[in-house]
């Protein structure tokens, strides 16, 4: 935890509602104090990082400080472009006559469950992959936790998927062989033009596109699980309240954090009430408060923890977001 900004990839995740979005606009904006060029990405598609800045961010890149972007991913978006490639990728591998049940599928599964949030996740790769080699660290200010751990697992499940699509395509290349050994092509008597003979250049160079498409997205898949789990590229950071939800579901988010191997450098625990507030409501608010603060040291005990107070206002613009950023820093030192 106290050489955080050493990793390139930081995931900043918990319950909504405690506090994530600051607290990621806050680290972000001590890495770029201290010269780290860095790109702040909002996956939650309930964005508040333009709030939190004072400024409209949107499905751009756009400057907030002086070494500091922020992005603010649209799921919809990206999902109409995930769509779009599939599109101009399948057309270009069957027979027009095609086109049209092409167009209605993926119409369908634009509304299909999981379409958005595998869009959203490619989106994310590719940050991984092309972020690193422009910005020296990269933050996601994730959705609440149980969309994070679907996203998290979907690597595991698409490259299964591309996998499985591999082996039917080379399946599919075979038996097509051993019908020419016989002397018959039946892969050029299909009337929707899907297997064979549909184009007028070679079947292999059609099948080596397929392969290809297949080939790359299980690479970027892979490549995007490795990053997930290397410690000393990424790091996750939950973000929780000393409350009874917010602790359930941390302790959850951990395990399967552990069980799909994403390093979980630490956590903070967010609005406290300050020591000096007084009276008998806060008197009561704080004894119970200390019951569950507590809970969470004797939860996670091997987790280095760090203690936010609540602040007397808002929290929006530069100077707040610095301060904030300054005592988390101040507890890492």
């Amino acid at each position: 935890m106290d050489k955080l900004f050493e990793r390139r990839i930081i995931f900043v995740g918990g319950k909504g509602g405690v506090g994530k979005t600051t607290t990621a606009a806050a680290l972000a904006l001590m890495a770029a104090d201290r010269g780290l060029s860095t790109l702040l990405v909002s996956t939650d598609p309930a964005h508040s990082l333009g709030d939190v800045f004072d400024t409209r961010i949107g499905n751009k890149e756009t400057s907030l400080s002086s070494g500091l972007t922020g992005l603010e991913i649209d799921p919809e978006a990206e999902a109409e472009r995930h769509i779009k490639t599939v599109k101009t990728s399948m057309k270009s591998l069957v027979a027009p006559k095609m086109y049209g049940e092409i167009d209605r599928q993926l119409e369908l599964a634009r509304h299909s469950p999981g379409t958005m949030e595998a869009a959203l996740l490619e989106r994310m790769a590719d940050l991984m992959a092309d972020a690193r080699s422009r910005f020296d660290l990269l933050i996601f200010d994730t959705a609440p936790s149980g969309h994070t751990i679907r996203l998290l697992s979907l690597p595991e499940v698409l490259a299964a998927w591309s996998e499985g699509m591999l082996g039917h395509q080379d399946r599919s290349r075979r038996l097509g062989e051993l019908l020419k050994v016989f002397g018959r092509d039946h892969s050029r008597e299909d009337e929707f033009g899907m297997i064979g003979g549909s184009k007028e250049e070679p079947d292999e160079s059609r099948d080596g596109q397929i392969q290809e498409i297949l080939l790359n997205r299980r690479r970027k898949f892979h490549r995007a699980r490795e990053l997930l789990t290397d410690r000393t590229i990424t790091a996750f950071l939950l973000v929780l309240t000393a409350e009874r939800l917010p602790i359930l579901e941390s302790e959850k988010t951990l395990h399967l954090l552990r069980k799909f191997e994403v390093p979980v450098a630490g956590m903070i625990v967010n609005r406290l009430l300050p020591p000096d507030a007084e009276g008998d409501f806060f008197r009561e608010r704080r004894l119970q408060e200390r019951v569950y603060r507590d809970e969470i040291d004797q939860r996670f005990s091997g987790l280095r923890r760090i203690y936010l107070y609540l602040l007397p206002h808002d929290v929006h613009g530069m100077s707040t977001l610095r301060e904030i950023g300054e005592s988390i820093m101040e507890q890492l030192s």
